[in-house]
C-alpha cells in the first residue's frame, strides 16, 4: 500500500480546503457529461463534477473517486471504483466529518 501521498476523505463542503491536493470521495452518480466526465451527489447532498482522464466505461450508482481537487465543486479523477447500487451515504458522511476533526491523525 502506497502511503506516500494519502488521500483525505472529503464531501463537497470540504473540497475548498483541499484545492490542488489528492482526496477520496464517494458520490452517487447523477448523470454522464460527455464521454469523460460525470456529475455526482456527495455524502453531504451537494453536486460536484468529476473529470476523468480515460473514457468512462460503466459506473454503478455509487462510485469512490480518488483524485485531485480542481475547485470547490470539481475533481480530476485518478481512480474510480464502483461501490455498487446500495451504499449508506449518511454513515459515510459521518466518517468524513470524523476524518476531518480531532480524529484526523487516525485517517492520514
Amino acid at each position: 500500500m502506497d502511503t506516500s501521498n494519502p488521500a483525505a476523505l472529503v464531501n463537497a463542503e470540504l473540497l475548498k480546503r483541499y484545492v490542488g491536493r489528492r482526496v477520496r470521495c464517494v458520490v452517487k452518480v447523477v448523470r454522464a457529461e460527455g464521454n469523460s466526465a460525470f456529475a455526482g451527489l456527495t455524502s453531504d447532498s451537494m453536486h460536484i463534477s468529476i473529470k476523468q482522464a480515460s473514457p468512462i466505461s460503466s459506473l454503478s450508482q455509487f462510485v469512490e473517486v480518488i483524485g485531485v481537487v480542481d475547485s470547490d465543486r470539481s475533481l480530476r479523477a485518478e481512480i474510480c471504483t464502483n461501490f455498487g447500487d446500495n451504499f449508506d451515504m449518511a454513515s459515510f458522511n459521518q466518517l468524513v466529518q470524523m476524518a476531518n476533526s480531532d480524529y484526523q491523525p487516525l485517517f492520514m
